[in-house]
Formats: C-alpha cells, structure tokens, sequence
C-alpha cells in the first residue's frame, strides 16, 4: 500500500468512527436527564469522547528554535483522539496523527550533511505518530456562567513517532548533483526504503467551542520534540534533535447517553448552588427549624420558675414561697432544727522536745513549730541541761544535698533556741541526711514525717 492509498484509507476511517458514534448515542441515548450531585461520582456524566483534526504542519516552532533546513514549508497533517475525561479539568487522550513535513535550506542554499559530506536544498518526511496525554482545563471565559461554553486547555505527553525522510541533493556550482535519496541508518546513499521510529514529547495548547453539549470545536497547536537528529534525514551539525509543529481544527464527540451531562462542561459551583437551592432541601430545613422551636419553647417552660425558688414551675408543689427560703426538691419550705452552738475545746499545750517538721526541701522553720521550740527552751533555761539537736530530710534529691539540708535544719532550730536565751555551748548539732528515716519515704505521708529535727538529752 503507498502513502496516498494509506492516507486515503485512514480518512475514511475517521468518517467511519464518527458516523458508527453518532448512531450509537441515538441508539443508547435517553430523552430523560438526570440531575448530577456533588461528590455523586464520574458515574453521572458522559466521559469517552473522540474526535477528528485536520491541519497545518511545519517544521518551525512559534516559540522559536532553530533547524537544519530553515526554510519553512507548510503540508498537510491530520489525525484522530481518543479522550477519557476524569474530572472536570483533567482528561487523558490519545492521539494518532499522520502527514507529511518538509522544509528546505532557505537562504543558507543548501545543507551537507555531516556524515557523508553531500549537499542537500529540501526533506519531505511522511510520519505517523501515536501519543498519550494529560489534558487540563486551565481556564473558561464564561465563569459568570451557569455552564461553561469555551475552554483553554494545555496537554502535554510522550509517544512513538515513525517516519521516512527524503532528501534532494544540491544543484550549487562547484558541488555534485545527488539524486533523491530514501535515508537510511546504516548509509545515506542507498535507496532502499527504510523507516525509523523516535520518541517524541508533544506539548501543546488550545481553546474548545461548545457547539452541543456532546459536540465540541477543538483549535489547537502543538510542537513536537524529537529524540533524534533524523527526521529531515540529514545531521548538518546545526542542532541535537529534529522537531516540528502542527496546528490544527477539528471536532470532538462525547458518547453516552442523553440523560447524562458531558463531565468537560459541568460547572461544580453551579451544582453546589442548586443542591444548596433545592426546593426539597429548604422544606425539610424548613420543617427542621419547626422543630427547633417546638423543643426550645418546651424548654423555656421547663425553666421557669416564678417564685425564684430554683425549682421549676411544672415541679413546684409549695408556689410562691418567700424570697430567700431554703426549699427541698418539690420547693416546699425546709425547717431546719435548732443546734446549740458546740463550745471550742481548749488548744492542746505543746509538749517540749517534739520533733519540728520541715516542708520540702526547705530549712525554714513553720510557725506552727514555735510553741514547741518555746516550750523546748523554757525547759532547757530553766534545768540547764544539755540537748543535741538531730537533723533529717526525706529521700528526694541527691545523698549529699539531703545531707547538707537535714544539717541546716538543725542550726535552723539551734539559731531559735539561742535567741531565746538557751546557752549555744549547750547546743550540739548532728546531721543524718536521709538515713535513719522514721516513716516509709515511698509515700508522701512518710516523706513529709522524715523532715524533721529530733531533740536528744
């Protein structure tokens, strides 16, 4: 098959696919439609569409770049899409294209190739190209809109790109004339048919028209960026990889059944605002509110209570009680016995040399141990006797720390027996630290018994 039979072939193909499209959504569609909802799932739209694209290919870029063959040459390309639409601004397509690019050497008058050294005034290389796609929705004019009508999109992919290029040799004085060669890996010279296939990375832009809700005008451009130094078959040292773009129109067609919306033009705020909006919605809320109010109201009268007694109207057998009298759960007056006041029983007379008690970590002496210490004091002033003044601390802290504060404790108690006029030579200090405890100091109660100062005669 040549490449005019295959382009032929190819065309009515696409007419095909579209035709068969069309009396499928005929056969399959509904005249009744549905109402989607918000977070209802990709179920409630029509999400598969195809399309056909007829264009202009070039072997230069709008956004600059330059060729081996500079001068620009516009043919023919065309193509089919297959698009799976995920969500309302994203889809994934695939693209097959096909056409023919050439160029020629422009002002420069003829290429040489590299390799061979021969001189060469233009290229014509027919491809097909197979691509996948991400497809995003980046912006719609009629956001004012209850739906959307035109759409800019940007895609971007990679696929496989397959071609066989052909090179005219040069007329230039001074150069041999090269017939037309058929590129070939292995030898620019031999003139058997050889095809080559790249990588290429299409990235592209465009706007799509609303013309139905299933049917859609696509305008677009697309550069394409090969992996390879082959497609205009020659490697003139100008530049690394070969590349071409294409613009194009064509038409887009959503399968699916009638009853459903096309996910690409579904507006989500426009959806949220009906369902916010909904007739059956506001009712129930309505009567929600009803509701409410009849449970406020039976509150309202649960709660009051005229005679302010703190029992409620619908509970209080004693109404209209005084203000200020102590009721009891049915709000019915208490009367209170009357209890004689007890007589306070007389402090008991601090007993001498009981052990002071000292709070955490602290020398301080407590108010509370001055009875004690006076008592301790009037005794010793008055027998002369001696007394040798012990001191603790509990186990929190380090040995040595508890050391020095159980020491510190008992000068504390020394310091007050001297002002109060015992003899200090009397006085004899001893420190224990956290040995010798009296109470368990695995518990509060223990710990707060073993800080103390012992007195020993």
């Amino acid at each position: 098959m040549n490449y005019s039979t295959l382009k032929k072939t190819v065309g009515l193909s696409l007419v095909s696919l579209m035709v068969i499209g069309a009396a499928n959504a005929q056969t399959t569609g509904s005249s009744t439609t549905t109402t989607a909802k918000v977070f209802g799932g990709s179920g409630q739209y029509n999400t598969w569409s195809i399309g056909v694209n007829v264009g202009a290919l070039s072997p230069t870029l709008a956004t600059g770049g330059g060729s081996d063959f500079p001068g620009n040459v516009v043919t023919l390309g065309y193509g089919l899409s297959v698009k799976k639409q995920l969500a309302h601004s994203f889809a994934l397509q695939l693209d097959l294209r096909g056409g023919k690019v050439q160029g020629t050497a422009g002002n420069r008058g003829f290429v040489t190739d590299q390799r061979t050294g021969n001189n060469y005034i233009k290229y014509s290389t027919p491809f097909w190209q197979g691509t996948i796609s991400g497809v995003v929705n980046v912006a719609t004019i009629d956001y004012l809109r209850r739906e959307n009508a035109i759409n800019f999109f940007v895609s971007a992919g990679a696929g496989l790109v397959n071609f066989n290029p052909t090179i005219y040799g040069a007329t230039t004085p001074g150069y041999p004339t090269i017939a037309q060669e058929t590129y070939n890996t292995a030898s620019a010279t031999n003139l058997n048919p050889h095809t080559v296939t790249n990588l290429v990375i299409p990235i592209g832009a465009g706007v799509k028209f609303k013309l139905t809700d299933a049917l859609g005008l696509n305008l677009g451009y697309t550069e394409n960026f090969l992996d390879g130094d082959v497609f205009d078959g020659v490697n003139a040292g100008y530049h690394n990889n070969d590349h071409y773009s294409y613009g194009y129109a064509g038409l887009e067609y959503t399968f699916g059944s009638k009853s459903k919306a096309n996910l690409e033009w579904v507006n989500p705020v426009a959806m949220m605002y009906d369902e916010l909006y909904d007739e059956a919605l506001r009712k129930e809320v309505a009567a929600l509110k009803g509701r409410v109010t009849n449970v406020e109201n039976a509150v309202n009268d649960l709660k009051k209570d005229s005679d302010g007694d703190g029992v409620a109207d619908q509970f209080d057998k004693c109404p209209n009680t005084p203000a200020g009298t102590v009721v009891d759960g049915s709000g019915c007056a208490i009367v209170f016995p009357k209890v004689e006041a007890p007589v306070a029983a007389a402090a008991p007379a601090a007993v001498a040399y009981s052990n002071i008690q000292f709070e955490f970590d602290s020398s301080v002496l407590r108010t509370s141990s001055y009875p004690v210490l006076d008592a301790s004091s009037a005794d010793l002033r008055a027998s002369g006797s001696k007394v040798e003044l012990d001191g603790f601390a509990s186990s929190e802290g380090t040995a040595a720390h508890n050391l020095v504060l159980s020491k510190d404790r008992a000068n504390s108690v020394k310091t007050y027996l001297v002002n109060s006029g015992v003899d200090a030579k009397k006085i004899k200090v001893k420190a224990y630290g956290e040995t010798m405890p009296i109470a368990d100091n695995s518990t509060e109660d223990g710990r707060v018994l073993n800080r103390r100062v012992q007195f020993k005669k």
